[in-house]
This record gives C-alpha cells, sequence and structure tokens, in this order.
C-alpha cells in the first residue's frame, strides 16, 4: 500500500488518471449486474433455454461474486491490489468475451460464472483504491464520485442493454466490454502505482471452501428443484445434504479455528444481524424484482426493448436521487425513519405491481419502478450505517465482505424463488382456469365469445392464448405479493435497532 499513499503526493493529472481508470473499472463490474437483465428474453430464444434455465444467467454471476467476495482482502494483501486489480479487469473482460460467444446455455453459465468470480473484486479495490489516492480531507469528495460510479450501472444498464440488443444483438452486450477492459487495462497499467504483497499472509482454505460448496449446492437446489420435483428427486435431496453438510462444516471450523474465514465475533453484534437481514431483503428486491420486471414488460405488456429497458432504469433513477438525499438526512434524522420510510416505499411499489396488467398506463409502471427504486436508495445509506458503525474497527473488513455476500446471496436466492414461483404458478393457474371452460359457463355462452368455439381449431388456440396469458398475469402478482409479504416482515427488526442520533450525525458528517 506504500505506493498507493504516496500517490496522495503525486501531481493532480495523474490522480485525475487513476481516478477514471479506476471508475471505470467499477461502472464495468456494476453495469454488468443489470445490462443482462432486458435481453434475457432474447438470449433464451437464441440459446434454447426455458425461463428458469436463463435465469442462471443472472444468478450464476450473483454467486459467483458473492463467494469470491470473501477473500478479496486477503488476495490483495498477498498478491498487491495493483496485480489483482490489473488480474481481474483482464479475466473479466476474457469472460466477457466468452460470454459473447457462447452458443449453449450451459456455455452462457460457465461463462457467466467465471466474469462473477473475476468480477468480485472490482468494486471493492476500486473504493479501497480512491481512500488511499485520496488524502483524509477529499475522501468525502471521493467516495461521492465513486458512489455515482456505482450508481450509473442500475440506471444506464437496462437501457443500454435494451439499445444493444434492439440494433444489434444480444451478444454486444457482453462485446461492449472488450474496449472498456483494455483501455483500462493499459491505464492501469501505465498510471497506477504498485503495491507490496505479502507472500507469507496465510488463508482459511477450509473455510472457505465449505462456505463456497454450501453457498453452490443451495443455489443448485433452488434453481433445479421446480424442474425435478423438489424433494421427490434424489438430485435435490443430495443437493440438500451436501449444502446442510458444508454449512455445519463451515460453522463448526470458524468456531473451533484460530483464524477462521469468517469470525464468530461479529455476529455478536445485534445491530449488525439486522443488518445482514434488511440487506438480504433488499438483494431480493434489487434482483429478483428485475429478473419479474423484464420478461414482464417485454413478454406480457409488450413493450419493445428499448422502452422495457428506459423502464427498467427508471428504477435506477430513483434509488440515485434518494441515495443522494439519505447521506444529507442521515446528519439530522434518526436513521430508522430513514429505514422506515424506505421500507414503506418498496411496500407501497410491490402492493401496485401486483394489479400490473398489459392494459397498465406507463406513467404507472414508470412511478412504481422510480418509487421502488427511492425506497431501496433509502434504505441502503442507514443499512450501512447501522450494521458497520458499530462494529470494532479490526472486524470491519469482514463485515464489509459479509455485507456484500448476503446482499449477493439475497440476489440469487430471490431470482431463484421467484422464477420457480413464476413457473409453478403459471402452470397451475392455467389448469384452474381451464377447468371453468365447460359448456355450463356461461361467458362461453355469449354472443361476443363466438371466436372462442372450443370445436374449432382458430377457437381453441385463441383459448390457448387467452388462458396463458390470464394464468401468466396471476403468476406474476402472486410473485409480488410473495416479495410484499417478505418485506412486510422487516418491519419489526426496525425497533430492535439500537441507535444514536448523535453517533450517526458524526458518522455521515465524517
Amino acid at each position: 500500500m506504500t505506493a498507493l499513499r504516496a500517490a496522495r503526493a503525486t501531481p493532480s493529472p495523474q490522480r485525475l488518471l487513476v481516478t477514471i481508470f479506476i471508475m471505470m473499472a467499477t461502472i464495468m463490474q456494476v453495469l454488468d449486474i443489470t445490462i443482462a437483465n432486458v435481453s434475457l428474453p432474447y438470449m433464451q430464444g437464441s440459446l434454447s433455454a426455458t425461463l428458469d434455465q436463463v435465469s442462471w444467467v443472472l444468478t450464476s454471476y450473483v454467486v459467483a461474486a458473492a463467494v469470491m467476495t470473501a477473500p478479496v482482502g486477503w488476495l490483495a494483501a498477498r498478491f498487491g491490489i495493483k496485480k489483482l486489480l490489473v488480474a481481474c479487469v483482464t479475466g473479466f473482460t476474457i469472460a466477457s468475451m466468452l460470454c459473447g460467444i457462447a452458443h449453449t446455455i450451459e456455455e452462457m453459465v460457465l461463462f457467466r460464472v467465471l466474469q462473477g468470480m473475476f468480477g468480485a473484486a472490482l468494486v471493492p479495490l476500486a473504493q479501497s483504491v480512491m481512500l488511499e489516492i485520496y488524502p483524509p480531507h477529499r475522501r468525502g469528495w471521493a467516495m461521492s464520485l465513486w458512489g455515482m460510479g456505482v450508481m450509473i450501472g442500475p440506471i444506464m444498464g437496462p437501457i443500454l442493454g435494451g439499445i444493444l440488443t434492439e440494433y444489434y444483438s444480444w451478444r454486444w452486450v457482453f462485446f461492449i466490454n472488450l474496449p472498456v477492459g483494455i483501455v483500462t487495462v493499459i491505464g492501469l497499467l501505465t498510471c497506477m502505482g504498485e503495491s507490496e504483497g505479502n507472500r507469507g499472509l496465510a488463508f482459511d482454505w477450509f473455510g472457505f471452501a465449505a462456505l463456497s460448496i454450501a453457498i453452490g449446492a443451495l443455489q443448485l437446489l433452488l434453481d433445479r428443484g421446480e424442474q425435478l420435483g423438489w424433494f421427490d428427486a434424489n438430485e435435490i435431496v443430495v443437493m440438500a445434504i451436501v449444502s446442510a453438510t458444508a454449512f455445519y462444516f463451515f460453522i463448526a471450523h470458524s468456531l473451533t479455528t484460530d483464524r477462521p474465514f469468517i469470525s464468530i465475533e461479529i455476529f455478536r453484534d445485534r445491530n449488525f444481524n439486522i443488518g445482514l437481514i434488511f440487506m438480504f431483503v433488499c438483494g431480493v428486491m434489487l434482483v429478483a424484482s428485475m429478473a419479474l420486471m423484464a420478461p414482464m414488460l417485454q413478454g406480457m405488456m409488450g413493450y419493445p426493448i428499448i422502452d422495457a429497458g428506459v423502464l427498467l432504469g427508471t428504477r435506477g433513477l430513483g434509488m440515485g436521487v434518494s441515495m443522494l438525499m439519505a447521506g444529507r438526512l442521515m446528519t439530522v434524522v434518526d436513521p430508522r425513519l430513514l429505514l422506515f420510510v424506505g421500507l414503506s416505499c418498496c411496500v407501497a411499489s410491490l402492493n401496485a405491481s401486483i394489479d400490473f396488467t398489459p392494459d397498465t398506463a406507463t406513467r404507472t409502471i414508470t412511478w412504481v419502478s422510480m418509487l421502488q427504486g427511492f425506497g431501496l436508495g433509502l434504505m441502503f445509506v442507514p443499512l450501512n450505517m447501522i450494521a458497520l458503525s458499530t462494529l470494532p474497527v479490526a472486524l470491519r473488513t469482514q463485515g464489509t465482505a459479509m455485507w456484500t455476500l448476503i446482499r449477493n446471496l439475497g440476489s440469487s436466492v430471490g431470482v431463484a424463488i421467484v422464477i420457480a414461483n413464476l413457473t409453478n404458478k403459471t402452470i397451475m393457474m392455467h389448469a384452474l382456469l381451464a377447468e371453468s371452460l365447460t359448456p355450463f359457463n356461461q361467458a362461453m355462452a355469449d354472443p361476443a365469445a363466438a371466436m372462442l368455439d372450443a370445436n374449432t381449431d382458430t377457437g381453441r388456440a385463441l383459448l390457448e392464448n387467452l388462458l396463458t396469458q390470464q394464468a401468466t398475469i396471476i403468476a406474476y402478482a402472486n410473485d409480488f405479493k410473495l416479495m410484499l409479504v417478505m418485506t412486510l416482515l422487516c418491519f419489526p427488526l426496525v425497533f430492535l435497532v439500537r441507535t444514536s442520533r448523535r453517533q450517526f450525525a458524526d458518522t455521515a458528517a465524517a
């Protein structure tokens, strides 16, 4: 870190160049979390995948990033920040190109795993470098600049993904990283100072391996369960046993070893534990709701891909506005109040989403999306203060790693659950609605329903399309209800948070 600290005294132009290239690495990674959402229906057709299979394009990336976020601190200390950053940008760029040329869903998932593994370190390393190259009195400005870069992803990702897919191909969603990655690597090699690594630094490989296996097996269970009939299938039973066993070994090892992968001490802080629950729910809403909205806007509501991307991007706009506001409000308002208001906005948006149909007005979708983004942003800032500021300084690095891990885990688990529930409810509702299509149904005897005569091929085709559309609408509504209930259950936790307005005001002001 010596060379990075020395960068504080370097001329402003060099520091500015390092900042630009660091921001490019950050934006590239954050953008890839959301840019693929709007292109999922096109990938599904091109790769001959089902809806639950194509959801792995999202979950594989998030799971890989979640697993590889935790050892970032050790890797940076072992090899040096510059070497690790250059290696990760290079690997991320190569993996992006491989995603762009994938021809099967299996290849795509494999390359997205690689992309997530290399991309996991980019955001925390970029934040670390920004803190190191700027003197203390300018770190607030540096973090504001870095935060703006992080916010660009949710705003620009769906819009850029829609434009590239519409005018070129969904493959350009990944190819776009090539020029950015090349320029970033050259810039970092040229302008960034070298940092020394500690070759003798030990790492808890057993704890890391156990946690990775546990998370991977759990994700497989959630993603494959719907297709295989859950615990009626031997594969799901095996995945459940593997996940539970790996979690047991991870916890037992962490309690008995001198230097565990994740210290148990961090879980003795009540605020941190409550924050983890909130962050899991935020992870579900952040990514899982996007996984629902993208196919709903294009498939059920018939929006062109660019329009769908713009509508999805409005949520990021609302999030950016509220995050900028929350930083100021934290100095004068109890963070629990911000958390309560943020939760209320999310509840209101999810409740409104339940009534979405193909006839829902565009302006309604826009304000609901912005309201949800506003609520999420209003929750993120106080959550960071509440959960991390009360942790001992020695445990904050592990705390931030666990923080990111839980958010990513919430995202991956949330996507798996809502997609599985969507598939299951669509089939169930289709069957229930079909039961009412009998000669004794008065609606079928109405002259207006003459075209829906089940005795003709045209009538049967129209009936099938109508049944599928109605079943899908009900299934989406059920998913939004599920997320609504999950969010409502978080309200009691707000009152369990221990907070001192002066403490958080001082932290926010700093």
